[in-house]
């Protein structure tokens, strides 16, 4: 894990972190089906997406992915002196392959903007979420992060 002690001078451009593997279960993903009420078979029926779907099984939803990054960001990176944290918006979402139930996922994390307000910090991270053994991102992501500093 990387410590950041001072996020006004989180280099831009460099990749900072890389996050641990993550496992995302079949059991989380009927989580969020449920959660958000989409239970669309190719998540929560595992019989019929063996049977029909391209992938072979049961995929998270692509929102379950993306909605994953902070958690992988906070495996990888310890910023000091934060007292919160918001999700302030996504610029660029792709979701460029699936994440099979029972895959392992991270994140590397490249800052491209910080930009300083007068009581918080906005950091425009770079994120690529990839599967383990994956030939291709899962989600590549342009998310803003506000910090409030303490």
């Amino acid at each position: 894990m990387i410590e950041v002690a001072d996020v006004h001078a989180i280099s831009v451009g460099r990749e900072l972190a890389i996050s641990d593997w993550l496992e995302v279960p079949q059991s989380r993903i009927e989580t969020f089906a449920d959660a958000t009420d989409d239970h669309q078979w190719i998540h929560v029926d595992a019989a019929r997406a063996a049977r029909e779907s391209p992938y072979g099984g049961p995929i998270a939803h692509g929102f379950l992915t993306l909605s994953l990054v902070p958690r992988l960001l906070r495996s990888a990176v310890r910023l000091t002196r934060v007292g919160m944290a918001i999700n302030y918006g996504v610029n660029r979402v792709r979701f460029v392959s699936p994440v099979p139930a029972g895959a392992r996922i991270r994140g590397r994390f490249t800052a491209v903007a910080v930009t300083p307000h007068e009581q918080s910090i906005d950091v425009t991270w770079s994120v690529t979420v990839e599967r383990e053994h994956g030939d291709k991102p899962c989600c590549v992501a342009e998310w803003i992060a506000r910090y409030y500093l303490t």
